[in-house]
């Protein structure tokens, strides 16, 4: 079967370094393989997006010398490749899940939500770990609370360990019940993220997510989502996130790093792919190169390595 990976970026901001080189890895990835690439935009949130970031994100991406053979614009066999016309394929998906058992309402509040973060649970990509106050109310229960507040909806985590390869962190296993069980369609009526990149990487055919490891965590939660829907789950692999020298991720914020202002500063996207490749160690020295000179060279860095955006790599990328 063909290897088949995905970009997905959220049109909330333009793409800076770090979303460059989780962009460039994906799609080395899949070239180096002989696959197929695919570029999904995640606007599931919708009060975030705004088409006018997935115009430039999509632009961005072509200057880096980034290509895909499905998207927004082209189509393709699983199109459509914007996740907010793809909001029937969730609610089939939770359907399915309730049937199963795996759902039940949250009543919770959002006081009650803030005092979980200040007690002492863990920390993960979903926030602080809920643990299941509303899990086991009775149809009593339920029905009183729902009279007075629409309920957001949670996925029922298994309490059994899963474990799993990364392709870059290695083994990795995970208590479910240190995970705790997550929202999978808001009160508010939006669907998760954990919900719809499972059922779009599922509808899709994709066989391999390459992401940064912020992302790790997840990778347990949308396991037990794709066992849960019956589905086949892709291979995962989760690169380290770019940091300053401080050790700060970079983030949307910092105008100065966006793959715009570098190509508004004259930056060639040659140096950038150079000084991408050179961070991820696919290089040994500072040099311009093509995205389509590094496929042979690819290997997924390892998270337990920092990536670091030095002032002295950002001196030879502006050319001081």
């Amino acid at each position: 079967m063909k290897r088949r990976g995905r970009f997905a970026p959220t049109p909330s901001g333009q793409l800076h370094i770090g979303n460059a080189l989780s962009a460039l890895a994906s799609w080395l990835q899949i070239r180096q393989a002989g696959g197929e690439f695919v570029l999904r935009i995640e606007d599931i949130d919708k009060p975030r997006s705004r088409p006018e970031f997935a115009r430039q994100q999509q632009d961005d991406l072509v200057w880096l010398g980034i290509d895909w053979d499905e998207g927004p614009e082209q189509g393709g066999p699983y199109a459509p490749y914007v996740q907010s016309e793809r909001e029937n394929l969730y609610e089939a998906a939770l359907e399915r899940l309730d049937e199963a058992g795996r759902l039940y309402p949250c009543y919770c509040s959002r006081s009650e939500l803030a005092s979980i973060a200040s007690a002492p649970h863990g920390l993960s990509s979903e926030g602080p770990v809920y643990p299941g106050f509303c899990r086991h109310l009775t149809a009593e229960e339920r029905e009183e609370k729902g009279a007075r507040k629409t309920p957001a909806i949670r996925f029922i985590m298994p309490s059994e360990p899963i474990a799993f390869e990364d392709g870059a962190a290695g083994w990795m296993r995970y208590d479910g019940d240190a995970l705790g069980d997550f929202v999978v369609k808001r009160a508010d009526g939006m669907f998760s993220y954990q919900l719809a990149v499972t059922v779009d990487d599922a509808a899709m055919g994709i066989t391999d997510v390459l992401r940064g490891a912020d992302l790790l965590d997840s990778t347990p939660r949308q396991l037990a989502l794709y066992e849960a829907l019956g589905s086949q789950a892709p291979a995962f692999a989760h690169i380290p996130l770019v940091a300053d020298e401080s050790g700060q991720r970079l983030s949307k914020r910092d105008k100065s790093l966006t793959l715009a202002s570098l190509k508004q500063a004259g930056v060639p996207p040659e140096r950038l792919v150079g000084a991408l490749a050179h961070m991820a160690g696919w290089t040994e020295r500072l040099e311009t190169v093509s995205a389509a000179e590094l496929i042979g060279a690819f290997d997924p860095p390892k998270p337990d390595r920092p990536i670091v955006l030095t002032s002295r790599l950002m001196q030879w990328l502006l050319n001081d």
